[in-house]
């Protein structure tokens, strides 16, 4: 939909944005693409496709993410203050680097798990600060991922610290059902199937207790959703269940709209596109595609040395000459750029599938 969203500013965009973007994708079947970045050098391939197709993107860090930005052994410093420290870095590079693209940018933390609720707080506390001097916030939301606990303790948890956010315009992402698989180090690999598809009596009782602290939020509910790529077959999504919790709300809150929840969908990648665009019909905003990034990223890569490979064995010598030098070659400049580059081609086709492009007017 051309200039949708033309109203909104390049640079890292506020929590209290979200539900106005929502509502108006929403309306035209429209998601957006959230894509967890670990590098310099993933965040500007988002960036520059961003910039090239006229949309907003969605970057996302990890607790391991966001320790791999800063230190990716973490040997002498413990991964926790990495975690932190590298995700505080790493924001602020998007913040800089979004206005440099001219790009708006949903800036969010994935996956933080109970044990890991501490980076939260270190980050609301540096926030604090930098929400003072600058009069907005480091992040646009948080996700407090307590799927693998009771229902009232997910909620309680997440009511505390939706209530913490709203004082920074920052909102909140709780996932209800488990996301299966494995990624970042939150493994699901061995949980019960019935964990996988979240009850939509469930997903309105979670909506009763968040919209009283206020409606800053997204709900990453499982109908069948799983981390990675895998055999045709072994997953079974069942996207009506966004529905059926659709129509629970409207009918128990008497509202008009026609899809009142913003849901989230969890490990999109390699999924069948006619799942993925009926997800969107029932109120998807936003589609996590880590995996098929990272394939595409490293199959640039690998494409590169494949065709050049008799250049990148030694220093010196290729088909040219025994002494030929392949500095040109193996300059981590030259393989790297392939990698976004098939990234930033990949993308064209993704936001495509979405109906994103064209959002911005820039």
């Amino acid at each position: 939909m051309k200039n949708l969203l033309s109203y909104i500013k390049p640079g890292v965009l506020s929590g209290n944005m979200l539900n106005k973007i929502f509502y108006l994708i929403k309306k035209y079947n429209i998601a957006l693409i959230a894509i967890n970045c670990v590098d310099t050098n993933t965040i500007n391939s988002i960036l520059e496709s961003a910039r090239i197709y006229k949309t907003i993107v969605i970057i996302q860090f990890s607790y391991s993410g966001s320790c791999f930005f800063i230190n990716s052994n973490f040997n002498e410093l413990s991964k926790h203050k990495c975690s932190i420290m590298g995700s505080i870095l790493a924001a602020k590079y998007i913040h800089e680097a979004s206005l440099f693209y001219q790009v708006p940018v949903i800036l969010h933390t994935d996956h933080c798990v109970k044990e890991n609720l501490d980076w939260i707080d270190n980050l609301l506390k540096y926030n604090k600060e930098y929400y003072s001097s600058f009069g907005k916030s480091l992040f646009t939301s948080h996700m407090i991922d307590l799927s693998n606990h009771s229902l009232k303790e997910n909620l309680d948890i997440s009511c505390y610290y939706l209530n913490k956010f709203s004082k920074f315009n920052i909102s909140l992402e709780i996932e209800l059902g488990c996301t299966g698989g494995e990624e970042d180090g939150v493994d699901n690999s061995n949980i019960s199937i019935r964990k996988l598809y979240t009850n939509p009596k469930d997903i309105v009782f979670a909506y009763n207790k968040l919209i009283k602290v206020n409606n800053n939020f997204l709900i990453a509910a499982s109908f069948g959703n799983t981390h990675g790529v895998y055999k045709p077959g072994n997953v079974v999504l069942c996207p009506k269940i966004l529905l059926n919790a659709q129509k629970l709300i409207k009918n128990n809150y008497s509202i008009k709209q026609v899809n009142p929840l913003n849901f989230v969908f969890h490990g999109g990648s390699g999924t069948n596109f006619n799942i993925i665009r009926e997800s969107i019909e029932y109120g998807v905003v936003k589609i996590n595609l880590d995996t098929d990034i990272q394939w595409k990223y490293w199959l640039g890569i690998l494409n590169y040395y494949t065709n050049n490979k008799y250049y990148l064995n030694t220093q010196l010598g290729n088909p040219k000459g025994d002494y030929n030098p392949n500095k040109k070659f193996y300059d981590s400049r030259v393989w790297i750029n392939k990698g976004q580059l098939n990234v930033i081609k990949y993308l064209s086709k993704i936001f495509d599938m979405l109906k994103c492009k064209n959002l911005i007017n820039y």
